[in-house]
């Protein structure tokens, strides 16, 4: 009977504990080697030419550089990369970034104890995973309105508790076009207020703050 080679495994992630329970995870699995780990998309992108894994776990918000360029970069450097992405953001517009970068997989942290080595078994085996909430998430926000680029400077001041004036000086555009911008927004995002458009933008990683 013949034996196969573990699946080689890179953990890139800003923060040490988790890589440490990564670890601990791929630790009792016999079919999995955990080969390197990386602190920043940077780093990730060295370490991946160093250690040439089968598979990368990789973080989104990240110094340095984040997972989505670092995911782009080692793509570019190696077009069969598989990457899984790891976040404990579940935004539909994070998701699709992820994914037309070339993730193959993605994963909230607070599924990691469940869900991952299975994840890592799919994706090395060609498969393309992302969980049933997150899918469901996506295909919901699908038939909606795209907010354009303007509209997305506009919610990304008002997030930052600027008024229609400030926001119209910072843009240098009339307050009465911001006023237009905030309504066609609200209207395609449901929201009731400009309070409640910015949280529904963060939550659906239209905008970070």
């Amino acid at each position: 009977m013949t034996i196969s080679s573990p699946i080689r495994v890179l953990v890139a992630d800003d923060h040490p504990l988790l890589r440490e329970g990564l670890a601990a995870v791929l630790g009792h699995c016999p079919d999995v080697a955990l080969v390197g780990e990386a602190c920043d998309g940077a780093q990730a992108i060295e370490q991946y030419r160093l250690c040439r894994p089968d598979v990368t776990l990789m973080d989104l918000q990240m110094p340095v550089m984040n997972g989505i360029d670092a995911i782009t970069a080692i793509r570019a450097h190696d077009p069969l990369a598989r990457i899984i992405v790891l976040t404990t953001y579940k935004g539909d517009v994070q998701v699709l970034r992820a994914l037309k970068a070339g993730a193959a997989g993605y994963l909230l942290k607070s599924m990691l104890r469940s869900d991952l080595t299975d994840t890592i078994r799919k994706v090395h085996a060609g498969q393309q995973h992302i969980p049933p909430e997150i899918a469901a998430e996506m295909a919901a926000y699908f038939a909606a309105d795209a907010l354009t680029a303007r509209e997305i400077d506009v919610l990304r001041l008002v997030a930052l508790g600027n008024s229609n004036r400030r926001v119209a000086a910072e843009l240098g555009i009339a307050e009465e076009t911001v006023k237009a911008h905030m309504s066609g927004l609200l209207a395609k995002l449901g929201a009731n207020d400009r309070t409640h458009a910015v949280t529904i933008a963060i939550r659906r990683g239209i905008i970070e703050i």
